[in-house]
């Protein structure tokens, strides 16, 4: 069983709108419902699950019913944090999944994650326990104390971009989360990062520069000419 766990928890106060982003149309459709759109299409996926935003759940299942997204089976309560939210998720699906089952946690507010992505975090789950989408660094990296000056240039080679989605055996996401509780880890900012915080290792899968992720407006004017350069592309097809 593949489980996409689709994180809606947030704000988005960063966006400055009067909705949270996740929530925003774009081209007559709300940006989780492009998400969830690429889940329901792939074959391999058999159940979405997804992490509310309290108070927009019922606005979410009827989007869900407008745009036929059949798979979705779970809407659950998010949590103060983005680690809560993923949290009361896993918790949640734990109840009605086995611990060999993969969930691909992804980000809402990911909506052009692509088949290819989707299948190589699938693949190099059941391969290695894990897969994390990831995309080299191109731009130089440097380092800063002050956030206004440069004193070292990092080795752009040993860095990765992490994005998601973000593929674990269900029983080792839960593991991890209740180690995290125990040890007081109540902050970290996504799966892999709670991983590599508890001194595990990761496998890295597909990722790709048009996964972005939504949260700035300019990510916005971004994502509508990804769509418009995808639509061309079709009615050129």
């Amino acid at each position: 069983m593949n489980i996409a766990l689709i994180i809606a928890g947030g704000s988005g106060e960063r966006m400055q709108q009067d909705i949270p982003k996740q929530f925003l149309t774009v081209h007559d459709k709300p940006v989780i419902i492009y998400t969830l759109e690429a889940f329901q299409r792939h074959p391999e996926i058999d159940i979405i699950a997804v992490v509310c935003l309290e108070g927009w759940e019922k606005t979410l299942k009827a989007y869900a019913k407008q745009f036929n997204i059949e798979k979705l089976k779970h809407v659950i309560k998010g949590g103060e944090n983005g680690q809560a939210s993923i949290r009361n998720g896993v918790f949640e699906l734990e109840k009605y999944y086995g611990k060999e089952d993969l969930v691909l946690v992804h980000d809402a507010i990911r909506p052009m994650v692509s088949e290819e992505i989707i299948s190589d975090c699938i693949h190099k789950t059941l391969a290695y326990g894990s897969g994390i989408a990831s995309i080299p660094c191109a731009e130089a990296m440097v380092v800063t104390e002050t956030g206004t000056q440069a004193e070292e240039v990092y080795e752009r080679t040993h860095l990765k971009r992490a994005q998601t989605p973000q593929g674990f055996p269900l029983q080792r996401l839960g593991e991890a989360h209740r180690e995290a509780l125990k040890r007081g880890i109540t902050n970290s900012v996504a799966s892999v990062t709670l991983m590599l915080e508890l001194g595990q290792t990761v496998e890295l899968s597909l990722g790709s520069e048009k996964n972005l992720k939504l949260t700035t407006v300019e990510d916005i004017d971004i994502f509508k000419a990804l769509l418009l350069s995808k639509r061309e592309n079709w009615l050129k097809g």
